[in-house]
């Protein structure tokens, strides 16, 4: 029997620390880096706090750099050629008005990341070296140090790193802040604000990993990205939109690395272990990929793989110094195996599911200028909705725009209330002082368990119905009131079960969209075993609202590119 025992220096009291600012911005990582720079060049007058859960520095999908940047406008081209590659990719669910202002705003988001110091490669006669249509190659692996360290230089911005947020302070639908933890010391801050952007990024872990185990953190999302953004917006009652629209990547077996890089780059193919191309047979849209490996490997025509055999030794070369900007683990299996790409195709295969809007439209649902339906409250990158295919620029964008629009509350502050945290204190102190015959780390487990089998994850090749989610509910609503009982040793422990609650919180509430939409629309991302087949029925939003502690499904129309969409 498992029983978690106390550290007898171990404090069990928080003290309380109240911090006032401006524009509050949860999250260090793209968005809020971009919202930050965004806000003191158009506003001179004040302040800005960043609080982060990590440091800024190496903090969100960024933390360990990219190659390439996925969303340009390449010459010839332009933003409403991106909002079409957008809604086809998206079948149709995807917010025109979001997209096109975010694709207005891209190649201007690069320039500033290369005026930054990002090197982004040049053909010979200076111009940018694109990869396909929309994509720029670079040298990206500080990227994240160079956002960080230009938001550090503004002298109105502070950062206090190893924060992890928890809920908002609200009135009457009017943000005034959020309640946060330190993870490293024993303090709960009230942090006070006239605007607040969430731009905590999407959520990992709650599907059991193509890894599970001790290596189960080795995926392809940052694994510190809980979901936290969606709980705290779904328990106070902002409108969420179209949570039932998971990504899934399709990635290098055994590392998880990207595959971008080589059907882009190298003009790799899908190839069955017959030798045959597969794409047409099922579409070449970001779940059509990964539909037809599953397909394929469940009838028997496995191992899938990008076909790389023959390319030539520059390419081969290119490759893996392309892999060691952003995925390390291929290089060195090609180089310690001897066999590198041009030697042997590259078997793929799909990760677990996530909820991440800067690829999918699931999030917060927001204006056109980015407001959640709590006034005051914004969403910028993975955590907001309607708005696929972001990748980074366009996640910098939507922090930019952002920002723009919290400036209208500088001159319209909150009201002031009186706040009580004493409940919210005790909560989290029990848990220091209590012990728990149960581990944290085996409750996540088994939350993942539940999603793999109930919940269309790996072991059911992405597939479910409407009753399997009624078991998925039943035994996620089970395992939320067993997490009330965990108990932790330190603060970081103690910040380990408030994510694994916001886990829970969201793992229901998509729940609810997966059997909401009765249609199979996006083939591996929700495939329903009860409902196969594409509905114009569905051709709408399927967003949700927590009300009375029950998760209430709201059907939205279409919203339109050159449309001005308010709540």
């Amino acid at each position: 029997m498992y029983c978690k025992q106390k550290e007898s220096n171990m404090s069990t009291k928080l003290s309380v620390q109240t911090l006032h600012t401006d524009f509050l911005i949860l999250g260090g990582g793209t968005a809020g880096c971009a919202a930050a720079l965004s806000f003191c060049r158009a506003d001179t007058a004040h302040s800005v706090l960043i609080v982060e859960k990590a440091h800024i520095k190496r903090s969100g999908c960024l933390a360990a750099g990219v190659n390439a940047l996925n969303a340009y406008i390449a010459p010839g081209r332009t933003p409403q050629d991106y909002v079409d590659y957008a809604q086809q990719d998206a079948e149709g669910i995807a917010r025109a008005d979001l997209l096109l202002t975010m694709a207005e705003g891209l190649n201007a988001a690069t320039a500033r990341l290369e005026a930054l110091g990002l090197t982004i490669l040049k053909n010979a006669d200076g111009s940018f070296a694109t990869r396909g249509a929309r994509n720029l190659k670079i040298n990206g692996e500080n990227i994240k140090p160079l956002l960080a360290a230009a938001v550090e230089k503004e002298p109105r911005v502070t950062v206090k790193n190893h924060v992890n947020v928890l809920d908002y302070i609200m009135h009457e639908n009017r943000i005034l802040g959020a309640i946060a933890l330190d993870v490293r010391e024993r303090v709960l801050y009230i942090l006070w604000a006239k605007a607040v952007l969430c731009a905590t990024g999407g959520a990992a872990g709650l599907y059991r990993p193509n890894h599970p185990g001790f290596s189960r953190h080795k995926m392809w999302y940052p694994p510190f990205n809980t979901g936290a953004g969606y709980a705290m917006g779904i328990r106070a009652g902002a409108e969420m939109t179209t949570l039932e629209m998971r990504f899934i990547a399709l990635r290098c077996r055994d590392t998880i690395a990207p595959t971008g890089t080589l059907a882009q780059g190298v003009g790799a193919r899908q190839v069955n272990a017959l030798g045959e191309n597969y794409e047409a047979k099922y579409g070449i849209t970001t779940s059509g990929r990964v539909h037809g490996t599953v397909t394929e490997n469940r009838a028997g025509r496995g191992p899938c793989v990008l076909k790389t055999v023959g390319i030539t030794p520059e390419q081969d070369v290119d490759l893996q110094r392309a892999y060691l900007n952003m995925a390390p683990s291929q290089t060195l299996k090609w180089l310690e195996s001897g066999q590198t790409p041009s030697v042997r195709n590259v078997e793929i295969a799909g990760t677990e599911p996530y909820i991440v809007g800067g690829h999918t439209a699931s999030g917060y649902w927001v204006s056109t200028d980015r407001e959640t339906t709590i006034r005051g409250l914004f969403a910028a990158g993975d955590v907001a909705g309607g708005c696929p295919q972001k990748y980074v620029t366009g996640a910098l964008v939507e922090g930019e725009i952002a920002a723009a629009a919290a400036l209208k509350y500088m001159d319209d502050p909150p009201p002031t209330i009186a706040l009580d945290v004493t409940e919210k204190q005790r909560t989290l102190e029990a848990y220091l002082r209590q012990q728990s015959e149960e581990s944290t780390d085996a409750l996540e487990a088994e939350m993942q368990g539940i999603m793999d089998e109930y919940a269309g994850g790996i072991q059911t090749s992405y597939r479910f119905s409407a009753e399997s989610l009624a078991t998925a509910a039943e035994k996620i609503h089970a395992l939320t009131l067993r997490a009330k009982n965990l108990a932790a040793t330190s603060m970081q422990e103690l910040v380990y079960i408030c994510e694994l609650q916001e886990r829970l919180v969201l793992c229901r509430s998509l729940i609810a969209h997966l059997n909401a939409r009765q249609e199979t629309r996006w083939h591996s991302f929700a495939e329903r075993t009860d409902y196969p087949e594409k509905s114009a029925a569905w051709e709408c939003f399927v967003n949700s609202k927590l009300v009375d502690g029950k998760v209430q499904i709201i059907l939205r129309d279409l919203v339109e590119a050159g449309v001005r969409y308010e709540h």
